[in-house]
């Protein structure tokens, strides 16, 4: 009998994309949500060809240390800063996220936030839980800013940022964009968008949506200086990662009215968020559920089992992994 090649999956998966992954593979799944520390992590790694994770698990060139075996790993996400990518095609193994299916439902919930922020939704279904309306209540309370007819401004123009874009046409918004590099026109058309310098795009904007990727270049992309070129009104809301935001200065800028609101589903020490912004009622919070439709969780789970499938020779695309990070690595493999 043949041995299966094993994979592990470090959080709960759904039970139908286990069984696709146990038809082929011996599959050892943790039932339990939890943090994982680095020695764990190596140890669990070093005992299998494969495996399905999460953002909260770092691989790196420690946790990857004399691991002989591993083929590849795939993240449940289309981000991969828990990814060191350069240690991983040094020890040759395949990454993989889960980009595209998911693109439409953060650009729904980033519009759910966008919404929400601006008219002080949270704060007002606060006030109300806790018994404060009243017959007291005054006509000019709990005033937001319009959102219609506004400039809604992007900050990376993937394909995130277009689904974001198009939207904005129901809403009769002008919408400006900021990009490492143009796009193509017939998309500008499709989006009804303009690029602008990144100045231009935080002078402008009523709505600002950031949607770039994090690296060491997007590191606090939006801070202190960033802030001072915002209109006071203005509504800031963040999709992508924590760290692109200087959340300190992002706190004392909504508690000093330097700006309107902010949006956020992402932290820069996210499960930890900053007391900072806790105490603030015009800063709208969700722990990083931007991506949690059902339809699309189940989606990012198949697409991550489908590439550690492929890459270690099963379903329709053996040898063909839908989404890798470092394809190069693949070439190696035969010389393990």
């Amino acid at each position: 009998m043949t041995v299966k090649q094993k994979v592990w999956v470090s959080r709960p998966l759904f039970p139908e994309v286990l069984a696709k992954l146990s038809e082929h593979l011996d599959v050892q799944a943790e039932a339990i949500e939890r943090k994982h520390t680095p020695e764990q992590l190596r140890e669990r790694l070093r005992q299998v060809d494969g495996a399905v994770i999460g953002l909260g698990d770092r691989v790196d060139a420690a946790v990857l240390e004399g691991n002989e075996r591993l083929r590849v790993i795939a993240n449940l996400a289309v981000g991969y800063n828990n990814f060191d990518l350069p240690a991983m095609t040094r020890a040759g193994v395949l990454a993989c996220n889960t980009p595209d299916v998911l693109n439409e439902t953060v650009a729904d919930y980033a519009w759910a936030l966008m919404l929400a922020a601006s008219r002080r939704i949270g704060a007002a279904e606060r006030w109300l839980r806790a018994g404060q309306w009243s017959n007291q209540q005054r006509f000019d309370d709990w005033l937001g800013v319009d959102v219609h007819g506004k400039t809604l401004g992007i900050l990376g123009m993937g394909r995130i940022g277009q689904a974001i874009a198009r939207r904005a046409a129901g809403f009769d918004m002008r919408v400006l964009y900021h990009n490492r590099s143009r796009l193509p026109e017939p998309i500008e058309r499709e989006c009804r968008a303009t690029l602008v310098g990144k100045d231009e795009l935080l002078k402008q904007a009523d709505h600002l949506i950031l949607v770039l990727p994090y690296s060491k270049a997007s590191h606090h992309a939006i801070g202190a200086a960033e802030l001072a070129l915002m209109k006071r009104t203005a509504v800031l809301v963040n999709v992508a990662r924590g760290g692109i935001v200087d959340e300190v200065a992002l706190a004392a800028a909504l508690r000093e009215g330097r700006l309107g609101a902010a949006g956020l589903d992402v932290f820069e020490g996210e499960p930890a968020v900053h007391p900072d912004l806790l105490a603030l009622d015009n800063a709208l919070l969700s722990p990083h559920i931007a991506s949690a439709s059902e339809d699309t969780r189940r989606a990012m789970a198949s697409l991550a089992a489908d590439n550690v499938l492929a890459a270690l020779g099963y379903g329709p695309h053996a040898g063909r992994p839908a989404t890798p990070l470092n394809p190069e690595v693949m070439a190696r493999w035969s010389r393990r």
